[in-house]
């Protein structure tokens, strides 16, 4: 890990920003324009099978509408402390990663079963990649106990939506971004500890 805050992490900032600063500047289209926005970056099925691949990008750059103070804050800490702890490529793969993997994943789901609203849905943010780098992060806490129930309680809370039954397939979405980033956070350890015993 780094060693001191400087240069302090900049990239949670310049990515909140940027999704808050877009999303004002969608707010002051005219409605049919904000909707052929979103609509050509969303990861919705009729999307995806079409072949519009390019949406597993783009839907990670766009939101609905300016996201709360505290969910932009927090997605902010998150992104800041990754980037502290594991560099901003680090960051950047594992958010890109799960993003673009648990929507696929929920695309499988969806693809054969789903009817046209669902399909025509929107599905833009930064939540899938938020998630996976929450759940990756966790390999950053101390071994032993607080790292296991950390994992634990994240995947209870996902798994929690997806127990009801006004559930939607974002619900779905952040469990699997979450243990996909969970996942990683599990080979990290392996590697770590890997490390550990050819030094030893």
């Amino acid at each position: 890990m780094n060693s001191l805050l400087w240069p302090p992490p900049a990239l949670g900032v310049v990515y909140a920003g940027g999704l808050q600063l877009g999303a004002y500047a969608l707010e002051r289209q005219g409605r049919a324009e904000r909707e052929r926005v979103l609509r050509g970056c969303s990861t919705n099925v009729d999307n995806l099978a079409a072949g519009r691949w390019e949406t597993l990008l783009s839907s990670a750059f766009v939101v609905e509408e300016p996201m709360p103070l505290p969910y932009a804050l927090l997605l902010v800490a998150v992104l800041g402390y990754a980037e502290y702890a594991y560099g901003a490529w680090w960051t950047v793969g594992v958010f890109l990663f799960g993003h673009a993997a648990a929507t696929l994943l929920v695309f499988g789901a969806l693809r054969g079963t789903a009817d046209t609203p669902t399909r025509r849905a929107l599905d833009v943010g930064a939540s899938y990649g938020f998630n996976a780098v929450l759940g990756a992060l966790t390999s950053a806490l101390p071994r032993g106990p607080v790292r296991t129930a950390a994992r634990v309680g994240l995947l209870a809370l996902a798994a929690g939506p997806v127990l009801k039954r006004e559930r939607t397939f974002t619900d779905a979405g952040h469990l699997a971004a979450l243990g996909i980033g969970v996942g990683l956070s599990l080979v990290l350890d392996y590697l770590s500890g890997t490390k550990h015993l050819k030094i030893g």
